[in-house]
């Protein structure tokens, strides 16, 4: 009796599910990432104002917060944010989408497609709240061109905030989580794939929020510094190092943002 074909069977089906996951999650993230490297919707054309132009200078107002000008910010910050941290969440998804088969030994596809929607539904949420704030701040002039903070001051507040928040234990707590795939399924397993992939989004979202909204400091469209806040989350996330390289970027980040604050006094 041969018994290595069932074993060799399974293996080439986990093989294919996580080739079918991994080339979907690329798929997504490849989207999100042209999508912000050809800037759809977030350019801030000028309004011409007659009467007001001078020999070799323009004059212009920025682009008005109308209710379709917002729903496109938060488009942008949706698929920045997409581009960002699907990468960082790969693990856990191609973790869950292996014990969906082991459980249910059916096609998982449906039910990793869930919960990673639910995951990106928290990071939607959050898009919204990050579209608020570049209104506000653009509102109060305190936003340049590039959307990034004019005031030299704020900008070291936030980098101080985001230094200190990598060294609280709610960020330790939440990274864990998201550094254990198999604990936290295994913890959280009674959830659904929608639910757990919220669950899993809020411990990213503790983990990584004050780090997205450093966006404001570089530029919310530098995608060099989009780029490396990605790097960043998915090493963090990742690498065995990944908890002190968190608590050795916060000393960092504390660091900077003093000297930048402390330059314009």
């Amino acid at each position: 009796m041969d018994t290595g074909a069932a074993p060799s069977a399974i293996e080439a089906v986990l093989r294919r599910d996580r080739l079918v996951t991994l080339v979907a999650l690329a798929c997504v993230c490849i989207a999100a990432w042209i999508y912000v490297g050809l800037g759809i919707g977030v350019e801030m054309p000028g309004m011409e104002m007659p009467g007001m132009e001078m020999p070799g200078t323009a004059m212009s107002m920025p682009m008005p917060w109308t209710g379709a000008y917002f729903a496109l910010i938060v488009a942008m910050w949706a698929a920045m944010m997409v581009a960002m941290m699907l990468p960082g969440a790969a693990p856990m998804v191609l973790t869950y989408a292996a014990l969906q088969r082991h459980r249910r030994r059916a096609a998982p596809q449906a039910a990793t497609a869930l919960f990673t929607l639910g995951y990106l539904t928290i990071w939607a949420g959050f898009s919204i709240l990050a579209a608020t704030l570049q209104w506000r701040l653009d509102a109060l002039a305190l936003l340049s061109p590039a959307m990034a903070t004019a005031n030299t001051v704020l900008a070291g507040g936030a980098l101080v905030i985001a230094g200190a928040y990598q060294l609280t234990p709610l960020k330790r707590g939440c990274l864990v989580r998201c550094r254990s795939p198999v604990e936290f399924l295994t913890r959280h397993h009674r959830s659904g794939p929608f639910g757990l992939g919220l669950r899993h989004g809020l411990f990213c979202l503790g983990c990584c929020w004050a780090l997205m909204l450093l966006l404001f400091v570089g530029g919310v469209m530098d995608l060099t510094w989009i780029g490396v806040n990605t790097l960043f989350v998915l090493l963090e996330k990742t690498v065995p190092a990944g908890r002190w390289l968190s608590r050795v970027t916060g000393v960092g980040l504390i660091l900077w943002g003093g000297w930048t604050a402390l330059v314009v006094l």
